[in-house]
């Protein structure tokens, strides 16, 4: 289904702060005069904030979907988005990270956190893990990692480390494949952050605080992993760490991380390990089964319950309007946080109306 100016309107207007202007037959949102998000005459394309050094990135990713502004406002951090290109989970990230950008932090969070889901009983995550489960050949590529890599990857093979990307790219993280002759940027910094990390294994009910910090400090460096003029950046990151070790780790998605922890960096990568450790213990109290038998009660049989978690924030945070889980609303890589117009100024998070 295609998204429309009622769709903006609505997310919009269920921010803090945020007010529709009309100027010069152009909807516009803008929080004091500082415009986040602003529609074209027709409709057809949305302008929204975004960081300016990470545009281009964007823009390359996908350039039938994202285009850079015209020449009079590249100086600021705005980007153009072709409406009927977008899906509703992507168009509620993209409209949230804009609005981020311009209110202070303290009212992003308190906002952000909000919202936040009660921890999940047995029927939720039931309930949950059927929409999840329904999607077509939802696990298939996850089984197909898990068939190539047994019993578990090791990043210090070339070809476990070419499965890894591979599986990474079908979830929609977009990273570039090297042509022949060309060097590896993906696989030369994951066979060195491979051999500067040591994993836990626990499952995530198990998991002690010291693990949890490991955890995160090899999430952030992973995250922070060049590769040429981006990163491999938080969503990849926290999926490779799922893959790595799939009892352990509850990843997440863009949507997931904003409207949970307010922010992508390791210390709110902490804090949702701190979550679905939480919700695991509950859930295995709970039910009185170990985690085996558990899924499979949810009806998931043979995955770890971090999977059957994010899945059920998956459904409760950035599922919109039945779409099956698109990759690219599923994963957004290193398209990050968001821009504006009024046009937001290069540097941290001004603007001024176009």
């Amino acid at each position: 289904m295609v998204v429309t100016v009622e769709d903006v309107r609505r997310l919009a207007l269920a921010l803090p702060r945020t007010e529709e202007h009309l100027v010069r037959d152009r909807v516009k949102f803008r929080i004091g005069r500082i415009v986040y998000l602003a529609l074209s005459r027709d409709e057809s394309e949305l302008g929204f904030a975004f960081p300016k050094e990470e545009r281009a990135a964007l823009v390359a990713s996908e350039p039938a979907k994202f285009s850079l502004p015209g020449a009079g406002d590249l100086r600021y951090n705005w980007v153009h988005a072709r409406m009927s290109a977008l899906g509703h989970g992507e168009l509620a990230e993209l409209v949230t990270d804009a609005w981020r950008m311009c209110v202070p932090a303290k009212v992003a969070r308190t906002h952000l956190e909000g919202g936040l889901p009660a921890a999940p009983g047995l029927d939720e995550l039931r309930e949950a893990a059927a929409v999840f489960g329904a999607f077509p050949g939802v696990d298939r590529s996850w089984r197909a990692l898990a068939a190539d890599t047994a019993p578990g990857l090791d990043l210090s093979r070339a070809a476990h480390r070419t499965a890894l990307h591979r599986w990474l790219n079908a979830w929609g993280c977009r990273i570039r494949y090297p042509r022949d002759g060309e060097p590896d940027p993906l696989g030369t910094g994951l066979d060195a952050w491979w051999g500067r990390h040591s994993l836990p294994g626990a499952p995530l009910a198990a998991l002690a605080d010291r693990d949890l910090a490991r955890l995160a400090a090899a999430y952030g460096d992973l995250a922070a992993l060049p590769l040429g003029r981006r990163t491999l950046g938080p969503t990849a990151a926290a999926k490779a760490l799922f893959a790595l070790r799939p009892r352990t780790v509850m990843p997440w998605d863009a949507a997931i991380a904003t409207r949970m922890h307010g922010a992508r960096d390791a210390a709110a990568f902490d804090r949702h390990l701190r979550t679905g450790r939480a919700w695991a213990r509950a859930a295995l109290a709970e039910s009185g089964l170990d985690e085996d038998a558990l899924t499979a009660w949810l009806g998931r049989p043979g995955l770890p319950l971090a999977k059957v978690l994010d899945e059920y924030l998956y459904v409760t945070l950035s599922h919109r309007g039945g779409d099956a889980p698109d990759p690219a609303v599923r994963a957004q890589p290193a398209a990050g946080t968001s821009a504006g117009s009024s046009v937001i100024r290069a540097g941290r998070g001004r603007a001024s109306a176009t």
